[in-house]
């Protein structure tokens, strides 16, 4: 099939990253791309839609959206109709922070370009294949069969590491994905065979405002003393725990080192954050029955050389040893050659991984 100039459209709570794509059976190939800020996707997707008029920005074929949680019915990547939309909406249950605004973004591009075919991609596909002791939940089995279960989530991303590594995937490989939404995955000769997130994107290791993994009974207490109704205890877990519950200061690893000197919760927090990180590594790494290679992505794993630093020197016992000069630079491999375990950090692709998986619908 000839090559097909796809819009790639990844919404967040509070931006949207684009790129447009000329995909061929050969590859990607990066035309645009940029994200913009936004309180509310309505006020922010004109100016998408601007950026795609600029002189040398070619027509349009496709347009491709990142959509967190399909629920139990969509778990394939696949075009959006009028009997998919209904699924994706009735989905929004299972990631309230991210389904609304990805369903607000799919109807603003419709609106917009109303002839071009749209497809929904789901980070939960490449978790698809998880065995039944990783995905079962242990809960009573007439809830198993409602779908509630371990869904796992950043399957684009992961995706893109995967394919980034080519031949160089090895048997045994952990994907530290650490942004403001975190989880760490055990990946066995290119496969997903486990993954912190549960579920819900709540789930898991410490991330920017979300709590990750707590003793349910704490829900209960909330629920029953303290009067908190659903709605209330929602907020709380996903936009008021994490890093900005326990520091006060801010969900943003940024904000937090700078602060750090001088705040102790915010030390507390980046000091949590890490050994959570590490904690999820290490049982990954049991999942898997040791470690071949460690990867580090997204905006913390990717940026943030301090974090990557104080994970690995929990890992010492492990063999995993970092060149400090090559971390701080983000040379590859970030590992010294005494390291038993490879470290890399490499770039979460995900506006490339929606335009690849557009076309292979669309060919």
């Amino acid at each position: 099939m000839a090559s097909l100039n796809i819009l790639a459209l990844n919404s967040g709570s509070s931006s949207i990253k684009f790129g447009v794509y000329r995909v061929d059976a050969a590859g990607a190939e990066k035309l645009l791309g940029e994200a913009v800020s936004t309180t509310g996707h309505a006020q922010a997707f004109p100016s998408v839609a601007r950026a795609l008029t600029r002189p040398g920005t070619p027509a349009l074929d496709a347009i491709g959206h990142r959509v967190v949680h399909g629920g139990p019915a969509l778990r394939q990547h696949c075009l959006i109709d009028a009997a998919v939309l209904p699924q994706l909406q009735a989905a929004a249950a299972f990631a309230p922070l991210h389904t609304p605004p990805a369903l607000a973004l799919i109807g603003l591009a419709q609106a917009q370009f109303p002839g071009l075919p749209q497809v929904a991609c789901f980070d939960t596909q490449f978790h698809t294949g998880l065995p039944e002791v990783a995905r079962v939940l242990p809960i009573a089995r007439e809830l198993q069969s409602m779908g509630i279960q371990r869904y796992g989530f950043h399957g684009l991303s992961l995706e893109s590491i995967v394919r980034q590594l080519g031949n160089g995937v090895p048997e045994r490989l952990v994907i530290a994905h650490l942004g403001n939404g975190a989880s760490i995955t055990a990946v066995k000769a290119g496969q997903s065979i486990d993954t912190s997130m549960g579920l819900t994107p709540s789930g898991g290791v410490i991330m920017g405002t979300r709590s990750g993994d707590l003793d349910p009974g704490v829900l209960v207490y909330l629920l029953r003393e303290k009067k908190v109704d659903a709605a209330q205890l929602e907020t709380l877990i996903n936009q008021y725990s994490g890093l900005l519950g326990i520091s006060g200061v801010s969900g943003d690893m940024r904000r937090l080192h700078e602060t750090a000197a001088s705040n102790r919760d915010a030390r507390l927090a980046i000091n949590m954050f890490c050994y959570s990180v590490r904690k999820q590594v290490a049982a990954m790494a049991a999942v898997l029955g040791g470690l071949d290679m460690l990867v580090f992505t997204g905006g913390i794993g990717e940026n943030d050389a301090h974090v990557r630093s104080q994970v690995c020197q929990g890992l010492s016992w492990m063999g995993v040893r970092l060149d400090e000069a090559r971390n701080r630079s983000a040379s590859n491999p970030v590992s010294d050659a005494a390291s038993r375990c490879q470290v890399q950090v490499l770039p979460s692709q995900e506006e490339e991984q929606i335009a690849r998986h557009a076309w292979a619908l669309l060919a």
